[in-house]
């Protein structure tokens, strides 16, 4: 198991609460259990948001569910599922130190309103932050009810974190032409924000070996399975919780990304899906931003998915801003600018150019990523004028430390509680001494990405040593964001 500080500044790559970098680090070990199950993990057909994020491309929207289609409805069971979660827990604590105590395993059985049994289920961890009083939950969506269009294909888990096994986590999901199929029935039928948000950024990267007439079909198969009509976006206007999607879209999104884009910017997108779903009107391909007389190394391409840089530039905040075509207010050698990001390229010296517009006078610029001196996501949204190539579609990879993997068993629950006993590994944080600030050079201004608390400082680092928040309280926050330089 990662610990407390690798949360901390994860947390501060993302711009995202360390509790929300916790649950994303668990869920990828809970899907390795599940994987490694002798009976569900071939079974379980694994979809939704989070699956969308955790197998396919980096949606920065940090999902708290685990949606599954059942193949087998005997596994439909309350005493079945709390005993292969039991004997998942016990996989999951020896292969990672993740605990999911016994008596947080709850699984509910209902009859959904289409008639049919499904199962909602909560799980409780303690991971690295340790937390005090009642344990972080996540939870399952279990149904058996609906119809897989197109044969499920196992797809490799995004793990960002340095325990990552050296094979990778896999797990068996829905496919890509499928996703998009569902995610536009599941918009059609509820109308949620978090739909929505999906549906643009799946369109966004159909490029992912994609055929519409494949999508419009599934869809079709999926329509009428549910018994409604095939949508178009004239219905989608016209039903009543219109209003309300956008009344809700802050309320069910916030929480899940850095800065949340303005409603608008999705629902104006979504005329297009429908003419690209049904007209087959396909995107103009969108040039590349020019390198200009810079010469770049062509054999590098950035990451497809979300990773810790380890340097001082928030390069994931960038990237968040250019998935979500929202403006970068850059501090850059001393002044700051509006800028729309596009590419990030690295030169044949080894360094790493960010290429962007400025937005008010739309003129081209690079910026050398070590010099990059803050970055923060405004509001501002853009319109491309380039391809948008800092969210690179592609194979979800992360070469990082591996860590070898026992096979799964099953073990009893006692076998499970010896275990939990073991001596924890003692923190190597130590506290470090307080240097006084010199009145000589730039300053800079470091806000910890936990309290929020601002410190200055001679040096360019964002690591934070212990401090107590604003109210006099212990804060467990080691990093933090360049917000500003004083000269």
């Amino acid at each position: 198991m990662i610990d407390r500080r690798e949360v901390m500044e994860f947390a501060g790559e993302f711009g995202l609460s360390p509790n929300v970098i916790e649950k994303d680090y668990v869920l990828g070990w809970i899907l390795a259990g599940i994987n490694n199950h002798s009976e569900i993990g071939s079974e379980w057909v694994f979809k939704g948001g989070t699956c969308l994020k955790k197998c396919y491309f980096e949606t920065y929207r940090f999902s708290e569910d685990l949606d599954f289609t059942l193949t087998k409805p005997e596994h439909l069971d309350e005493g079945y599922l709390a005993a292969s979660f039991s004997d998942i827990a016990v996989w999951v604590y020896e292969n990672t130190g993740i605990e999911i105590p016994e008596d947080t395993i709850r699984f509910e059985v209902y009859t959904n309103p289409r008639g049919a049994i499904s199962v909602q289920g909560k799980i409780g961890y303690r991971g690295p932050m340790q937390p005090g009083g009642d344990l972080p939950r996540i939870k399952l969506d279990l149904t058996n009810d609906e119809i897989l269009v197109l044969d499920p294909v196992i797809r490799e888990v995004h793990h960002p974190y340095p325990d990552r096994p050296g094979e990778g986590i896999h797990i068996q999901c829905y496919s890509f032409d499928e996703l998009f199929a569902e995610k536009i029935r599941a918009l059609t039928e509820r109308l949620r924000p978090r739909d929505l948000y999906d549906v643009i950024h799946l369109y966004r990267h159909y490029e992912l070996n994609t055929d519409r007439s494949v999508v419009l079909s599934t869809l079709e198969r999926k329509c009428e399975y549910k018994g409604i009509a095939v949508p178009t976006i004239e219905s989608l206007a016209s039903k009543p919780e219109r209003s309300e999607l956008e009344q809700e879209w802050e309320n069910m999104l916030a929480h899940q990304l850095t800065m949340l884009p303005p409603f608008e910017q999705f629902w104006g997108e979504l005329p297009e899906v429908f003419e690209w779903l049904y007209h087959a009107v396909e995107k103009v391909a969108a040039q590349a931003i020019p390198s200009g007389s810079i010469s770049v190394d062509e054999t590098w391409n950035v990451p497809a998915m979300a990773q810790a840089w380890h340097i001082a530039a928030p390069l994931e905040i960038i990237r968040f801003a250019a998935a979500n075509r929202l403006c970068v207010d850059l501090a850059y050698q001393g002044s700051r600018r509006l800028i729309e990001p596009y590419s990030l390229r690295r030169t044949k010296e080894g360094n790493l150019l960010l290429y962007a517009v400025k937005h008010q006078t739309g003129e081209d610029k690079s910026y050398r990523v070590d010099r990059i001196e803050g970055a923060t996501v405004s509001k501002v949204p853009f319109t491309p004028r380039y391809a948008v190539e800092l969210t690179t579609s592609g194979p979800v990879s992360a070469p990082l430390t591996s860590r070898k993997l026992s096979g799964f068993r099953t073990s009893t629950s006692s076998t499970f509680r010896s275990s939990r006993n073991r001596a924890r590994r003692p923190s190597t944080l130590q506290r470090k001494s307080r240097s006084t600030i010199s009145s000589f050079g730039p300053t800079y201004v470091i806000e910890c990405s936990y309290c929020g608390k601002r410190f200055k400082r001679k040096k360019n680092t964002t690591r934070l040593n212990p401090h107590k928040d604003k109210y006099g309280y212990p804060c467990s926050g080691r990093t933090g964001y360049m917000v500003d330089i004083k000269y």
